[in-house]
């Protein structure tokens, strides 16, 4: 069972993978399949939903901060009290 030639292959028109990508430099929004329609009122998020994903990006922040200051101070710790004594 051997490859086929390139004069034996013939194209059927069928689209195996699309590579119409959003941000890419070839893509185009007609091409998509799907027609292109507003956002519906309602889909967003409200202010409540905003603040809530705002302060849990902050707390997030400030956890990697603080268990980046703990080791520091540790390693200073261990640097004044043990490693130059």
């Amino acid at each position: 069972m051997g490859l086929k030639s390139d004069d034996e292959y013939e194209d059927d028109g069928r689209t195996i993978v699309n590579m119409n990508v959003d941000g890419m430099p070839w893509y185009r929004a007609d091409r998509d399949g799907q027609p292109q329609t507003p956002a519906k009122p309602g889909q967003g998020m409200s202010d409540e939903e905003v603040r809530q994903y705002k302060w849990a990006a902050v707390r997030a922040g400030l956890i990697i901060v603080l268990i980046f200051g703990a080791v520091f101070a540790a390693f200073i710790a261990f640097c004044d009290f043990i490693w130059f004594q």
